[in-house]
């Protein structure tokens, strides 16, 4: 939402850099005076969140990365025994990075449920969902490269088993999936230039997701942000300044999103491991079951739900290119769930079936629930929550958004506070 500047230089070096390079006026007309719907209530806090845990994975990366030698025989060693024994707070700096990519994965996963929930994706948004689905993307290809560079067990076997997916192509293109395969690797199996190509790839993506996030703030700030109300700013009335309002507020809830972080880095610091990837990388030894990081899960329970390799690679790349189209597949006019009674009760259920679709994920591949002499595969499952996942989607928002009956909308914001006794 774009708003006329309010930035007065008071001194000369300032009016001097604000001729020439006006950053200090963009840092206070985008974060001191900005000028923010006054109904954002908790969940809008998680961006702010992400913000600052990406920094953290940043410099805690940097620092990790002059420790660490990207070679498949010392890789295993200069973690376990330089890092986490020699280095000063080597221990620390690992279990801040290795922690906070769950935290970080826990953050967007919030902010994208919430998106989800409020519209947030519906016009003039859509460039700013995209974006952010990039971000998303981008997130996961760090997260599986960074996961590879311990070089345990489930490092090696991970990289192997992710990486040949790309083999599936061979049935509709022969021999293109082999080259890519094999160009990931760099050679005809994972190793030392595997581990080379990952950990260069896991050091430059942090930076270009930077990159992406700041176009993302860039169209944040060009039609404002969204509401629990899912309604347009009408006035003045309906906002106030981003400071001190909510950077207290976010920065009260961040301080206790980092208390439940640090609670695991000095607590719980393998709570969120594998115990095979502990195990350095052998290569003749194939761990009983093998799993990525929860956060990857439920992608991973849709791709083992399909018995075909190449349709099973189809299935995991479109639940993630479905995410990019959302705003085209909502048909409704009214963005947030609170007036659409239907949707909100449709949502719930598709959290519940993202949550299921990670259980499902985590168990072994014959996995069963028993009912007495009955049994029901946990497989079955995850092939119905697939298909929710998709008929949510590409089925149920085309379709409730035509027919559903929604809840009258508040003529403004600031009536909407006001009737709630707000000030």
């Amino acid at each position: 939402m774009a708003h006329q500047s309010s930035y007065v230089p008071k001194t000369g070096f300032t009016r001097w850099l604000d001729q020439r390079l006006p950053i200090i006026r963009l840092v206070n007309d985008s974060f001191v005076t900005y000028p923010t719907p006054r109904n954002l209530n908790f969940w809008y806090v998680f961006g702010g969140i992400l913000a600052v845990m990406l920094v953290v994975q940043i410099v805690s990366g940097i620092v990790l990365s002059m420790h660490y030698v990207p070679n498949a025989d010392l890789a295993f060693g200069s973690v376990e025994q330089r890092i986490m024994r020699e280095v000063n707070y080597g221990w620390l700096l690992r279990y801040i990075h290795a922690n906070g990519a769950s935290m970080f994965f826990l953050a967007v996963y919030v902010h994208i449920f919430r998106g989800l929930y409020y519209g947030s994706y519906k016009a003039p948004r859509e460039i700013l969902w995209i974006l952010g689905v990039f971000i998303y993307l981008l997130m996961m290809a760090t997260a599986f490269f960074g996961y590879v560079l311990p070089w345990g067990q489930m490092s090696f076997w991970g990289a192997t088993v992710i990486t040949s997916l790309f083999s599936a192509i061979d049935q509709v293109i022969p021999n293109l999936g082999t080259a890519i395969t094999h160009w990931l690797w760099g050679d005809f199996a994972v190793g030392d230039a595997t581990l080379n190509r990952f950990f260069s790839l896991h050091y430059l993506l942090p930076f270009v997701i930077a990159g992406v996030v700041g176009l993302h703030i860039w169209a944040l700030h060009v039609p404002g942000n969204n509401n629990p109300l899912g309604i347009d700013v009408k006035g003045p009335q309906d906002t106030v300044p981003f400071h001190p309002f909510y950077t207290v507020k976010d920065g009260f809830y961040m301080v206790l999103f980092f208390i439940v972080f640090l609670g695991f880095v000095f607590y719980a610091p393998n709570f969120f491991g594998n115990p095979d990837n502990y195990i350095q990388a052998n290569p003749l030894v194939t761990p009983p079951d093998i799993v990525p990081e929860w956060y990857l899960l439920p992608f991973y329970a849709m791709l083992r739900a399909i018995p075909s390799k190449l349709i099973g690679v189809l299935v995991l790349v479109g639940s993630l290119l479905t995410l990019l189209v959302v705003p085209w597949l909502d048909t409704s006019k009214v963005r947030s769930c609170r007036f659409r009674p239907l949707m909100k009760q449709l949502f719930w259920v598709f959290v519940a079936d993202c949550l299921l679709l990670g259980y499902v994920g985590s168990q072994t591949a014959d996995a069963a629930w028993h009912f007495g002499e009955a049994e029901l595969p946990l497989v079955w499952l995850a092939r119905l929550g697939t298909l929710y996942y998709f008929g949510f989607f590409w089925v149920l928002m085309p379709w409730i958004g035509k027919k559903e009956v929604t809840r009258p909308l508040p003529e403004s914001i600031a009536q909407s506070v006001l009737a709630k006794g707000g000030h």
